[in-house]
């Protein structure tokens, strides 16, 4: 083993922080002995200075990040503090100044990825980021190293604990969406502005990146189609029940069926209870992998939080001193296939349409008719209804997006159709 220390910039010290910190102090044995040579906390960026953090030498806190990361001795710097900028900045300033960057942000790695592999490229460093998705759970490293032999077709998974631990309140005890938002808050799941999480901002960003790494394609955050789940009611969940399914916030990631072209979407849909994801409850996460040789793999734990998070990172920080013993680079980009991303029109799936419809005879021909003229063909049809009025859920075949918007905006025109209740994608067969 050799003596001199690889020194280490700690950028954020919240949450994922201060326990990146706390576990490089209690376990700095275990930690050398894994890499190879000491690794030493050199420096710790934040912007309030004055607050007691517990573990953590003051001397060792500064506010100047961008003097952390110029320092020049610095061997990894670890970016935990979100956001585009500084952050990107402060990124592309350490590989600059000799340092490889361990990185938790989802947000800069979806928007910046490329250009940020090509400054690390530049400079001969690394750029790790597996806390960047699911939290705790390794899934950026077996789709980057273990499956870089194999052709993934299909990743499909709930990235998200806070809108998970909602939808499986819902579905579990009856509540409503606000209801089970407050639940979330309270105990800490749900920030108080939960818009990136509920309207699926943060499930889009791991989208992307997935993508980018399962096909080896760039694939941008504004490439990921996006719905949040704010509209899904109880009704959507006795639907699918009636159905055999249970209601997810999915991340999906696809290659077409002549392999010409890659999708990316976020959106809730009805999944088969019979469907691993299924039973993932409360604010675990779970990805579903599906490639032609290793066929399907599931890979679930904790998705959020302090300690999983940090787990992730010196997992990655353990990768990065490891190369820079050796004098060498993990993997960078791949991005060599270049695939066009397709629009969300392109894609093929089953859906469930709500309708409120008038309770009156020739109904169902009519809305039928609009099906079959917009060439999306129904599998079932449910009526129910009463006093005039009358509510039909109608489940299709596989259709395009496209084929299913122009059925609904046809079907909104007809004066026997008071309105489309819900509609609902549904995956997982």
């Amino acid at each position: 083993m050799r003596t001199r220390p690889l020194k280490v910039a700690l950028l954020g010290c919240g949450v994922v922080g201060s326990e990146v910190a706390r576990i490089m102090t209690t376990h700095a044995a275990d930690l050398a002995a894994r890499i190879g040579a000491p690794v030493e906390l050199a420096g710790v960026a934040v912007r309030r200075p004055d607050k007691v953090r517990e573990g953590i030498d003051p001397a060792l806190v500064t506010t100047d990040a961008t003097a952390l990361v110029k320092r020049g001795d610095i061997d990894v710097v670890v970016e935990v503090i979100g956001g585009i900028e500084p952050a990107r900045t402060l990124i592309t300033t350490a590989f600059a100044h000799g340092a490889s960057v361990v990185s938790a942000n989802k947000a800069l790695i979806a928007q910046d990825g490329a250009a940020l592999h090509a400054a690390a490229d530049e400079h001969s460093k690394d750029l790790y980021y597996e806390a960047a998705v699911a939290g705790a759970i390794p899934l950026i490293r077996p789709l980057r190293e273990s499956l870089a032999g194999d052709k993934v077709n299909r990743v499909l998974g709930i990235v998200n604990g806070t809108t998970n631990f909602i939808l499986d309140a819902m579905d579990t005890t009856g509540a409503g969406y606000q209801e089970a938002l407050d639940e979330a808050t309270a105990l800490g799941y749900a920030e108080a502005d939960p818009t990136a999480d509920v309207e699926g901002f943060d499930a889009a960003a791991k989208a992307a990146i997935l993508a980018g790494i399962a096909f080896h394609t760039r694939v941008r955050l504004d490439d990921v189609y996006r719905e949040g789940m704010t509209e899904v009611t109880a009704a959507d969940f006795a639907s699918a029940k009636e159905m055999g399914c249970t209601i997810k916030l999915l991340a999906i990631c696809e290659r077409a069926a002549d392999g010409g072209s890659v999708t990316a979407r976020v959106h809730p849909a009805m999944i088969p209870l019979s469907h691993p994801l299924a039973n993932v409850r409360e604010a675990y996460n779970a990805v579903f992998v599906e490639s032609e040789a290793a066929g399907q793999l599931m890979f679930y734990g904790p998705g959020a939080g302090g300690s999983p998070t940090a787990s992730a990172v010196l997992g990655d920080l353990v990768a990065v001193c490891r190369n820079r013993i050796g004098g060498a680079t993990g993997p960078g980009e791949s991005a060599y296939a270049a695939l066009p991303v397709s629009p969300m029109g392109d894609v093929v799936t089953r859906y469930h349409i709500s309708l409120d419809v008038a309770d009156k005879p020739g109904v169902l021909a009519q809305v039928a008719t609009v099906f079959a003229e917009h060439g999306v063909s129904i599998d079932t049809v449910r009526q129910s209804g009463k006093d005039g009025e009358a509510s039909l859920v109608v489940v299709t075949h596989r259709a395009s997006d496209a084929a299913l918007g122009g059925t609904v905006e046809a079907l909104r025109k007809l004066d026997t159709v008071r309105g489309v209740a819900s509609i609902m994608r549904v995956e997982g067969e």
